[in-house]
């Protein structure tokens, strides 16, 4: 994602704009990979060196979690706390990540790649909900 992509989502003359925008994209994003992890277990498996069933099972979670985070996007002013609670699962989803990554998984090629490159892009997500927060960007 480009730093002008993410400045133009961050511009806005409502502080708690670039907050909800944050989390709609967030939630655009996981949503996506948990319906892919969902809609395609067995090919995404082989592909990543992941197992079908801890796939559905992230399927489902992630699906779950990006409504969640989705719904909270569509708040007007989204809670102060549930938006530290997304940033701090998110900081926790990207740790995990990689500790799986070093400790638990046996991963192909393209699971090297994918599984940081998500960790990354998730922990982005984290910083930018968290700069956005701090930034006063919703009603604590």
């Amino acid at each position: 994602m480009s730093a002008t992509l993410l400045g133009s989502i961050a511009r806005t003359p409502e502080p708690q704009l670039a907050l909800r925008r944050f989390l709609a994209l967030d939630a655009v994003v996981t949503t996506a990979n948990g319906l892919a992890y969902l809609a395609f277990p067995a090919a995404l498996g082989r592909l990543l060196g992941v197992g079908e069933g801890l796939l559905l099972g992230l399927g489902v979670l992630l699906a779950a979690y990006g409504a969640g985070v989705g719904w909270l996007a569509s708040r007007r002013q989204p809670p102060g706390l549930a938006v530290r609670l997304v940033v701090e699962t998110n900081y926790a989803w990207a740790a995990l990540s990689l500790v799986a990554l070093a400790v638990w998984f046996s991963p192909t090629a393209a699971g090297l790649v994918w599984i940081p490159a998500q960790a990354a892009t998730v922990a982005s997500f984290a910083v930018l909900q968290q700069l956005a927060l701090r930034a006063g960007s919703v009603q604590q």
